[in-house]
C-alpha cells in the first residue's frame, strides 16, 4: 500500500452544515471536500457535497425498525415501509448527483419480521432505486456464518444478507481483477469428472458439458484457460460479523467493505458513506489508500468514527499529506 497520510486534523468530528436561505452548504478549508466526517443529516449533507465528486458509495444505512439511534433525525423508525423506502430514495437521489458517471454503490440491507410475515424490504428498497433512475448491476448474498441463532420454530434461521451493487449507466469502473477468488477448478473442492488426473493432460477433460469446445482445455494448456489471478467472483460472500467493542453490537465487517471498495475505485479516489455509523467504510477506504467522507447523524457515532481513525494513523505512522491545507 502506498503509505501516503493525511492530517490527523482532517479527522475532526464538526457540523460543517449551514443553512443559508433554503440551502446547504459545507464550511471547510478543504478543497475538494474529503477525509471528513460530517455530523448531519444524510439528505443534506449529501445536497452540500460538489456533483460528480464521488467514486463509490459503500453504506448499510439503518434497517426498518431494527434500532432506535436516539436521535430526531434518524432513518429507520418511519411507521410505515413506504415512508422508510421513501426516505431512502430521497437520499439515494442525492447520492447519486455526488457520484461521478461512471461511480458505483453498494447498498447492504437486512430484512424485517412483522406480525411473523417477512417484509422483503432489501428489494422493494432495490426495485424503489431502479423506478428512481439506478441500474441495479448485481445482487450478492452476504452469507453470516456466525449469524445470531433465533429460538423461531416455524421457519429457518436467517444467515444472510443483500448487497446490491448500483450504477448510473451501462458503463462504469469496475476492476474485477483486484477482487477474484482462487479457482475451485485446482482445489479439492473440483468436481470436474476424472478427478485431478486430468490437469494439464491433452485430451484430460470430456468434449461435452461446459467445457466443450475449449480447446485450450482439451489440449493440456490451463494456463490460457484459466486466468492467473483466479476466477471472477462469486456473488455469495461468507464473511464473518464484525464487533467493535464501543459499538455494542455488530458492526460493518472489514473483509465486506474491502471487496466493494477495491472493485469500484482507484488509489486515492474518494470513498463516500452517507450512514457511516462507527466508521468502518472510512476506515477499510484509509487502508485501502482512498480518501473518505463520511456522514452520520449521530454525533456519538461521528466521535466513535474519528476515535477509530486516530487508532489507524497512531498505527501506521504515515508521513502527512503536503495539501496545502494543514497548518
Amino acid at each position: 500500500m502506498n503509505n501516503t497520510q493525511y492530517s490527523i486534523r482532517q479527522h475532526q468530528c464538526i457540523n460543517m452544515l449551514r443553512e443559508e436561505n433554503g440551502q446547504y452548504t459545507i464550511h471547510t478549508n478543504q478543497s475538494p471536500v474529503q477525509d471528513t466526517i460530517i455530523h448531519g443529516d444524510a439528505s443534506k449533507a449529501l445536497a452540500a457535497l460538489p456533483s460528480n465528486s464521488v467514486q463509490c458509495i459503500v453504506t448499510s444505512p439503518p434497517y426498518y425498525q431494527q434500532r432506535d439511534y436516539r436521535d430526531e433525525k434518524q432513518l429507520g423508525q418511519e411507521p410505515t415501509p413506504e415512508q422508510y423506502i421513501a426516505n431512502l430514495v430521497v437520499v439515494f437521489s442525492e447520492s447519486r448527483r455526488a457520484l461521478k458517471q461512471d461511480g458505483l454503490l453498494w447498498l447492504n440491507l437486512g430484512d424485517k419480521y412483522a406480525e411473523g410475515r417477512l417484509l422483503g424490504m432489501p428489494w422493494r428498497v432495490a426495485l424503489a432505486l431502479v423506478d428512481s433512475g439506478w441500474v441495479l448491476r448485481s445482487d450478492v448474498i452476504w452469507h453470516k456464518p456466525n449469524a445470531m441463532p433465533t429460538s423461531v420454530k416455524n421457519r429457518p434461521t436467517p444467515d444472510h444478507e443483500y448487497i446490491f451493487m448500483f450504477s448510473q449507466e451501462a458503463n462504469y469502473y469496475y476492476n474485477a481483477d483486484a477482487i477474484r477468488e482462487p479457482h475451485i477448478t485446482f482445489t479439492e473442492q473440483s468436481r470436474m469428472r476424472g478427478g485431478r488426473n486430468h490437469f494439464g493432460k491433452r485430451g484430460g477433460t470430456p468434449e461435452h458439458g461446459k467445457n466443450q469446445g475449449n480447446s485450450n482445455l482439451h489440449n493440456g494448456r490451463w494456463d490460457q484457460a484459466f486466468h492467473p489471478l483466479g476466477r471472477n467472483k462469486r456473488t455469495v460472500w461468507s464473511i464473518p460479523l464484525s464487533k467493535f467493542p464501543e459499538a455494542h453490537f455488530a458492526v460493518f465487517p472489514e473483509k465486506l467493505v474491502e471487496i466493494c471498495i477495491l472493485a469500484g475505485s482507484r488509489s486515492k479516489d474518494i470513498i463516500l458513506d452517507p450512514f457511516c455509523g462507527s466508521g468502518t467504510t472510512l476506515l477499510v477506504a484509509r487502508r485501502l489508500d482512498r480518501h473518505f467522507i463520511g456522514i452520520d447523524c449521530n454525533s456519538e457515532y461521528c466521535l466513535m468514527s474519528q476515535k477509530r481513525l486516530n487508532a489507524v494513523q497512531a498505527e501506521f505512522p504515515f508521513e502527512e499529506e503536503k495539501t496545502g491545507n494543514v497548518n
